[in-house]
């Protein structure tokens, strides 16, 4: 059965975004890129919210084309093209998206249904409203935390009012040279 794995960069307390939704405190670089693209491997399927399925496909499509690309920019770019699109949303038209499934309800049977096809990972990145309804229908596997050597003192969560209880197992860790570490969990 395919897994669906969430990546996401928190704060030391835990915050995926600021009061407003400011995510500039989140590091990223060459070495956080290439650790995450070496994930992308391992999918062909990627899983947003309207929202930020909305802004990635405005960028990743093209982004190998532009000039000054980088080593990262190429190859997800290259993996975004290739993978299928899995999008939450009640609003958006789906006339004319290519390698494109719209979920506007029903969404634990149809995600239980595309989990159960033939393939490899799902991946999540970032999707907060997506990333909720997941979580209350208990359909993420994976988590890989990201986590920033900040403390916000308040914040937006994924996880506030979603869950009660979620028992994870660590998989593995990794710590970066920017102080970023990234703990995968599995649930247990």
């Amino acid at each position: 059965m395919r897994k669906i794995v969430l990546f996401m960069h928190t704060s030391l307390d835990g915050f995926a975004a600021g009061p407003n939704g400011e995510m500039d405190w989140i590091h990223v670089d060459d070495e956080i890129f290439d650790f995450a693209g070496n994930q992308t491997d391992d999918a062909d399927a990627a899983l947003y919210g309207r929202v930020t399925y909305q802004m990635m496909d405005a960028y990743w499509p093209t982004a190998a084309d532009q000039p000054g690309a980088s080593k990262h920019d190429i190859k997800h770019s290259q993996w975004y093209n290739g993978v299928e699109k899995i999008i939450l949303s009640r609003t958006l038209e789906t006339n004319n998206l290519k390698r494109t499934t719209v979920i506007s309800s029903n969404v634990h049977e149809q995600i239980t249904s595309i989990k159960e096809k033939p393939g490899k990972n799902i991946l999540i990145f970032g999707s907060p409203t997506a990333v909720c309804s997941l979580l209350k229908e208990n359909l993420i596997d994976d988590f890989w935390f990201f986590i920033n050597p900040i403390v916000l003192g308040k914040g937006i969560s994924f996880f506030d009012g979603v869950v009660d209880r979620l028992k994870l197992k660590l998989v593995s860790n990794h710590f970066f040279s920017s102080g970023v570490v990234c703990l995968q969990y599995s649930k247990s």
